[in-house]
């Protein structure tokens, strides 16, 4: 550990292999803790580079309880971006599901805000505690499984005391939402930063993700905002390019930001059921807005506006609820 925290010290990035090798020692306990820490504050200081996080997510993914699905996506993002929303792509997923999309959802309890996508799920009355077989099966029969991500990264035990003592943003924050347990090969990651959008797609390609959104709204969002610009950095069979969502070009109508606000669990998953029985509201156009991103990574479809109504009348219709009460129904046998 030593030769990597000297390179980081003079502000030089470690190649993928050297990463990989650093990340070994943190998940088999084999660095001290002064040590985790000098290597998460000295990335920190220097800037991640693409390099360094798809190392970690090699490590990380790796390490993970696996989940054996094929053609999943997954809408794990950073989270972080302090604006309190209502859980948009946890409420997307279970949207995608509804529309024949295979989703592996891997998430956490809340970290920086109210409510993570675990805590909105338990109140849906949907487990969060489930083996890789279950969520297979759950997978299989209704298009939906969550992979609570503490249940399938146990070598992170060695590095959570200090990530504590550090008490701020590490690259682990970056790591998480990319180490789906499912090894999902199509993502639409929100990212907390427009600076981590680039990064981001080039840490993936490296870890051969097929088709991936990374997107950050003007506004401050790390999903799609139906009130501002969103960035997108593309990546897609190993090519990155650049698109901008402009809701106004879309004729979104969003002017209500207060519909986005979230509180607590209970209120969040209320407000999910609200719109999946085919309430209108800024929520359900940023939940159809993100949707739509969803069904593009999946190759359901090539025009995003024409993803997005399909978004809108699916959700509009009311059948994304019953698909919620099977998702339900169906986790009970688990309990």
């Amino acid at each position: 550990m030593k030769k990597f925290l000297e390179k980081l010290k003079n502000k030089k990035d470690l190649s993928f292999d050297e990463s990989k090798a650093a990340f070994e020692m943190l998940m088999q306990g084999k660095a001290s803790d002064d040590e985790i820490f000098d290597f998460l504050t000295l990335l920190s200081v220097k800037g991640e580079a693409p390099d360094e996080i798809a190392g970690g997510v090699y490590v990380l993914r790796d390490r993970s309880k696996r989940v054996n699905t094929k053609d999943c996506i997954d809408t794990c993002g950073t989270g972080g971006d302090g604006m309190n929303t209502l859980n948009i792509s946890t409420a997307s997923a279970l949207l995608l599901a509804s529309m024949g999309i295979k989703v592996a959802k891997h998430g956490n309890k809340a970290v920086s805000s109210k409510c993570g996508s675990g805590d909105v799920l338990e109140a849906l009355n949907i487990k969060v505690n489930l083996e890789p077989n279950d969520i297979e099966e759950q997978i299989s029969k209704n298009n939906f499984g969550f992979m609570f991500a503490p249940n399938y990264h146990s070598a992170m035990r060695f590095v959570g005391p200090t990530r504590k003592k550090i008490g701020k943003r590490t690259i682990f924050n970056m790591i998480g939402p990319l180490s789906s347990p499912a090894l999902v090969e199509r993502q639409v990651v929100g990212v907390y930063d427009k600076k981590l959008l680039k990064i981001f797609a080039e840490a993936l390609k490296n870890i051969d993700i097929k088709f991936a959104w990374i997107v950050n709204s003007e506004d401050g969002l790390d999903e799609i905002s139906p009130y501002a610009k969103t960035n997108i950095i593309q990546l897609k069979d190993g090519k990155i390019s650049e698109i901008i969502i402009d809701p106004k070009q879309l004729n979104i109508g969003a002017n209500k930001f207060e519909d986005l606000l979230g509180d607590d669990a209970k209120f969040n998953a209320g407000k999910i059921i609200d719109i999946f029985k085919g309430q209108d509201s800024d929520f359900s156009k940023a939940v159809c807005l993100n949707t739509a991103a969803g069904l593009i990574v999946a190759n359901k479809h090539s025009s995003f506006n024409d993803a997005y109504e399909n978004a809108r009348k699916h959700i509009l219709s009311g059948k994304t609820y019953k698909n919620l009460k099977k998702i339900q129904n169906g986790w009970k046998y688990f309990r």
